[in-house]
């Protein structure tokens, strides 16, 4: 390879961007390189059953471990590249969001950058995680003598500046668990994201966001509902219930097993019904083999939704409690956006819509070039919403310590030998 060469493809792997998102139901990564212009281009996807995470927490180390190291190997070899580094969400319950205020006395004179910078120092020994871990310190708006919603105060005179700083913290034990699998699987952690930090930046306009607007996020074992207002996310509640409880009841009411029952949610179910339903039929694989030479059960349509729309009832009703207790009412309140797996079911948008009193829409990702097919629905939000994060470069005013513990300690010596090795192992 000449000097050129190398400098070519040092400058590319400085634009790569990989994120992984360990979920209930899968676990999926994406690598994307930073265009000149700013854009993000696809280069590979990859995807593995997740059978180590329960309701977004890792409960079997050794199988997320592997679905990890599968996922991200699926992807570099469609991308053509060796990544060793990664961006990864964290979606469990536990997460809080608070707005911390932080205002200086400047007695009128010009704001120049390094107020700016005293400004942030003070709102950085502000924070107090009180026994939680923070992900995320970002300042947001500045406010010049009581007015709100200054982007950039450099240049303008105030006898008060201050700042509104977005905080988001989590229970520390879930994500060392989630740093240390990742990192077991020899992949160094960029940074840990909370999930509806990321899905907003690739589901919600920049208008809805400072309008406000309620994300919530269908996820196979956990409902994360989330508020934004003015530009940040203000609120979140996490459910522990999903769209795998769905297929659950679908197993056990007709007796099948879970994969035939995710099968028959995904081609004949949905959560509106039709007078037609009760004439479609619908054949049920039985659940044990020594059944499988006797007649096959067959159901209606009808039945099926019967049983999905009894849990979605379940569902909706403590959506539409958490929102209520976070405040989403009034003018203010009227907008929902619908994401995850669970949003891909018929007639999702409309059942919530009857069911919330609210307008209702699917969240798809955007803002990604190259993004296959099967990578552009609702379940991959997360996903995209990973790689808009990352190549935002986002500012965080973590202190060292914080930023330490949220880090964890990187990997020792080359994470990609050390992968190889462990793959070599592994084929052994």
């Amino acid at each position: 390879m000449s000097r050129r060469d190398g400098r070519s493809a040092g400058a590319r792997t400085e634009r790569l961007i990989t994120a992984l998102d360990i979920g209930s139901s899968k676990v999926s990564a994406l690598i994307a390189a930073r265009g000149e212009g700013g854009a993000i281009e696809v280069l590979g996807t990859g995807q593995r059953e997740s059978r180590g995470v329960k309701r977004g927490y890792v409960a079997d180390m050794a199988a997320t471990e592997l679905a990890v190291r599968e996922a991200v190997e699926q992807a570099e070899r469609i991308a053509g590249v060796n990544i060793e580094d990664v961006w990864v969400s964290f979606s469990a319950g536990g997460l809080v969001s608070n707005i911390a205020s932080v205002e200086v006395e400047l007695g009128g004179h010009r704001i120049e950058q390094q107020d700016i910078d005293q400004l942030l120092a003070a709102g950085r020994d502000s924070i107090d995680p009180a026994g939680r871990m923070v992900l995320h310190a970002q300042p947001t708006l500045y406010t010049i003598d009581g007015l709100t919603d200054v982007r950039n105060p450099r240049g303008l005179h105030a006898d008060r500046l201050g700042v509104n700083i977005h905080v988001v913290a989590a229970d520390p034990s879930p994500v060392r668990n989630l740093d240390l699998c990742v990192r077991s699987a020899h992949l160094d952690v960029r940074s840990i994201v909370a999930a509806p930090v990321a899905t907003g930046l690739a589901c919600l306009s920049d208008e809805e966001r400072d309008l406000g607007v309620a994300l919530v996020e269908l996820g196979a074992g956990v409902t994360n509902v989330s508020l934004f207002s003015g530009g940040v996310l203000v609120a979140l509640a996490s459910l522990p219930i999903g769209a795998a409880d769905i297929t659950d009841d679908i197993a056990s009411a007709f007796g099948t097993r879970r994969a035939q029952a995710e099968r028959m949610k995904c081609f004949y179910g949905s959560a509106t019904a039709s007078p037609r339903d009760n004439h479609d039929m619908i054949d049920v694989a039985p659940l044990s083999a020594e059944e499988e030479s006797g007649d096959v059960q067959r159901i209606t349509r009808a039945q099926l939704i019967a049983v999905i729309r009894e849990r979605l009832e379940q569902m909706m009703g403590d959506i539409s409690r958490a929102l209520k207790d976070m405040g989403f009412a009034g003018p203010n309140g009227r907008q929902v956006v619908l994401t995850g797996g669970g949003a891909e079911l018929k007639g999702m948008a409309d059942y919530a819509q009857g069911v919330l009193g609210r307008a209702v829409r699917v969240g798809r990702p955007r803002g990604l070039a190259g993004l296959p097919d099967a990578h552009s629905g609702p379940a991959f939000a997360t996903l995209a919403g990973l790689t808009c994060y990352a190549a935002s470069d986002p500012v965080d005013l973590r202190a060292a310590p914080l930023a330490a513990a949220q880090t964890m300690v990187r990997a020792s010596g080359s994470a990609l030998i050390q992968r190889l090795v462990a793959a070599f192992r592994t084929n052994l």
